[in-house]
């Protein structure tokens, strides 16, 4: 598939890696030649200087033959003009752009046709609903949903006391009681779809599958002690802040924002009446002992700068706040963040991308492409959502006589909203949801790629 990328930057940089991977044919337009000079140089792609809302530069790039354009500039304005541009000079086209203003979410979302847009993201929305999701259940560091929300991919560090330390997987239903999937399993650099035999230890990060209850009864039978959240201090006053802020309040949730920048300030004052906004450095500790912090149910840490971010989670860790979830820009240093006790990490970037790769597979194929992709275990590992039909190979057909490619996973399937845990007795049948799961390099376009 041939693909316009307009926009060099965290988004664009993390959709080349992933796209270019899966064998797509990228072109790069961004206005800054030792950006694009450092992509040709990491990656195979072509590359064009210039205004990619220009006419005369989307030509260049080969709008004519283009399947589609992904406008993901820091400007929303650019974006949209660039897309609009991009459908005048071939109809054909499909057209993504990232919208990160609120002001304009609505009036974009209604006027889709008007813009000629196949698709609007917006990294800091996506990420507020993420964390907003991970606050209900403070015990879990991810959380994944599919098939509507009745299926939910979990992430757990096991720590030292935890009673999964030293238990293998086949041993596992009789200590957490409920009916759930240890899918994955990531043991510092290694990252691994288990097996029965497979001992867990201290320090693994697991992912574990099932529904929100059981998921829920896991956290009680493990002795996760879970609480309601009132009370959020949030270091940072974003575009991501704003949305947060604005969705925590809805639920009744108190919320402090400290933001250093006084115009910023008197913006979120007006905008978010119902917030305490402080104007001061969040990295400061006396500052965050002054408003309250030991007295907060979560801390949210989502400043412009990652370091930033990382000093005050692990501040907040040190002075025993429950949840803390930090906000970064980029996970290229996972060894460093899955070293450091920094709760939960939200890296709005990724979302986004993982939404757009779920388009672009939608595209290669028709019919049975995926419904929902999530990346997990830092991107080492997916988790992808397909929806049984017509086309689907072995319906009716218990799992025990299929053969399932290495390292892959049918983790669950959900049969008129009852959802099941897989087993050899399992089938699916049209118009069931299947989860599965495999290891990073693994390419799942169809729920009939993984089978031998």
């Amino acid at each position: 598939m041939k693909i316009l990328v307009a926009g060099d930057g965290k988004v664009g940089k993390t959709l080349v890696r992933q796209l270019s991977a899966e064998g797509n044919d990228l072109t790069i337009i961004d206005i800054k030649p030792e950006v694009l000079e450092e992509s040709m140089e990491t990656y195979d792609v072509m590359a064009v200087q210039g205004n990619c809302a220009a006419m005369h530069v989307l030509e260049q790039a080969g709008v004519h033959e283009a399947d589609l354009l992904i406008a993901a500039t820091g400007s929303d304005e650019v974006n949209l003009l660039s897309c609009m541009t991009a459908y005048v000079m071939n109809t054909n086209i499909h057209t993504i752009a990232r919208i990160r203003n609120p002001e304009y979410g609505d009036q974009v979302y209604m006027m889709k046709r008007a813009f000629a847009l196949s698709l609007t993201v917006n990294p800091d929305k996506q990420a507020a609903d993420e964390i907003e999701r991970l606050l209900k259940y403070p015990g879990f560091l991810k959380r994944e949903a599919f098939a509507k929300g009745r299926v939910e991919i979990v992430e757990l560090k096991l720590k030292s006391g935890n009673k999964l330390c030293n238990v293998a997987l086949s041993e596992m239903n009789q200590i957490v009681k409920c009916k759930v999937l240890i899918c994955v399993v990531q043991r510092q650099d290694n990252v691994v779809i288990p097996d029965g035999n497979f001992v867990l230890q201290e320090g693994d990060r697991i992912f574990v599958t099932g529904t929100v209850d059981e998921l829920e009864h896991l956290l009680k039978n493990l002795g996760i002690i879970t609480h309601k959240v009132k009370r959020v201090m949030i270091c940072g006053g974003s575009r991501l802040a704003y949305y947060l802020s604005e969705q925590l309040i809805r639920s009744g949730i108190y919320v402090q924002l400290i933001e250093k920048d006084h115009d910023r300030c008197l913006q979120l004052a007006e905008a978010l009446p119902q917030a305490s906004i402080i104007q001061g450095d969040a990295s400061s500790q006396t500052l965050l002992e002054s408003e309250g912090l030991e007295q907060c149910d979560a801390l949210i840490t989502m400043t412009g700068i990652d370091e930033t971010n990382m000093i005050i989670s692990l501040y907040g860790e040190h002075r025993g706040i429950s949840q803390i979830i930090t906000k970064v820009g980029h996970t290229t240093n996972n060894k460093i963040l899955d070293s450091l006790a920094l709760g939960s990490v939200v890296c709005p970037k990724e979302l986004s991308c993982s939404t757009i790769t779920r388009y672009v597979r939608a595209m290669k194929n028709q019919t049975g492409a995926a419904v929902t992709v999530h990346n997990i275990a830092d991107g080492r590992a997916e988790a992808v959502e397909f929806v049984v039909d017509k086309s689907t190979h072995y319906d009716g057909v218990p799992l025990k006589n299929l053969k399932i490619r290495k390292n892959v996973l049918l983790a669950c399937i959900t049969h008129k909203g009852k959802t099941e845990i897989a087993r050899g007795d399992s089938y699916f049948s049209v118009g069931d949801t299947v989860i599965v799961v495999t290891i990073s390099g693994n390419v799942i376009y169809q729920l009939d790629n993984i089978f031998e």
